[in-house]
């Protein structure tokens, strides 16, 4: 039985944008009685060989709540992502809305502060931010109350959305047949991701649960919604009773045949600053650091 408040008779709407060039899924989540709704990991999109972004992923987004007459009140982020660069802040100045994320974002911060060798005008305490959430808390989405918990494992700033009948992931979980999210990035820790999955997993059968990524294994057609009943039973890496220490050590050895994210490097020093980039230099440009052997 689920120790969280989860109301599944509550179904908000919820429509998903795929960014192929990432395979990131990012949400709008309205509420059914009223013209409220709220983002979810949203993406901007980045030419890194040519050191070019634009808008076209978010640009979709922000045409589709326009479109909806919806009123735009939060910019969720689920975690620090390390493989796209966040479009909160363009989507904010158009629509409004507070960009949230969890308080552990100072952790995240403190960490790649020093990996990025940021000086001190870089703020390690989260204030980029419109609310950092704790476990527990709570927000409203017009008459919808949404319920946020601490999934870390794949990051320590890592939060799971239940909004209803509905539970946005992150990369806590991907679709059964392809698993969980790595754990190996600084701060990441594979016992405590299989913790952090049985919270998701103690939620009610049919909560709907939402991806972040999903990577189309065996060349099926893309998919971003299954239900908790689904990845209990039938998750490659954690269903059908898998226990903590045989998904650690399946974990910790994956983990060590895989290559670092092709975004990592511009996704870090943007979505720490909740995505913005860093300070313009005296040419009025902003510029990405290449930190040598240090990831």
């Amino acid at each position: 039985m689920s120790s969280y408040p989860v109301d599944t008779s509550v179904k908000p709407e919820v429509q998903g944008f795929f960014d192929e060039a990432t395979n990131t899924i990012s949400y709008i989540v309205k509420d059914p009685a009223s013209n409220a709704c709220a983002i979810i990991d949203s993406v901007m999109d980045i030419d890194y060989a040519a050191g070019r972004v634009t808008f076209a992923h978010a640009d979709a987004i922000i045409a589709a709540i326009r479109e909806r007459g919806l009123t735009l009140q939060w910019l969720i982020e689920t975690h620090v992502h390390a493989d796209h660069l966040s479009a909160a802040p363009y989507i904010q100045e158009q629509l409004g809305g507070k960009i949230g994320i969890g308080k552990q974002i100072t952790l995240v911060q403190e960490t790649f502060g020093k990996v990025f060798n940021e000086g001190t005008e870089f703020q390690r305490d989260g204030s980029q931010f419109d609310r950092l959430f704790e476990d527990g808390d709570t927000y409203e989405i017009g008459t919808l109350q949404a319920l946020v918990i601490h999934t870390p494992g794949h990051t320590p700033a890592c939060m799971t959305h239940i909004i209803g009948d509905a539970a946005f992931v992150g990369d806590t979980l991907f679709m059964p047949d392809s698993g969980s999210a790595r754990a190996d990035f600084p701060g990441g820790d594979a016992g405590i991701l299989y913790d952090s999955i049985q919270k998701v997993l103690s939620l009610p059968d049919d909560t709907r649960l939402f991806m972040c990524h999903d990577y189309a294994p065996d060349g099926r057609e893309i998919r971003w919604e299954t239900t908790v009943g689904e990845e209990r039973n039938h998750n490659i890496h954690v269903g059908g009773g898998i226990t903590r220490e045989e998904f650690v050590a399946m974990r910790e050895a994956r983990d060590k045949t895989l290559s670092m994210p092709k975004l990592i490097i511009p996704s870090l020093q943007v979505n720490m600053r909740a995505g913005q980039f860093p300070p313009s230099e005296d040419d009025g440009t902003p510029y990405l650091k290449v930190p040598i052997n240090k990831l």
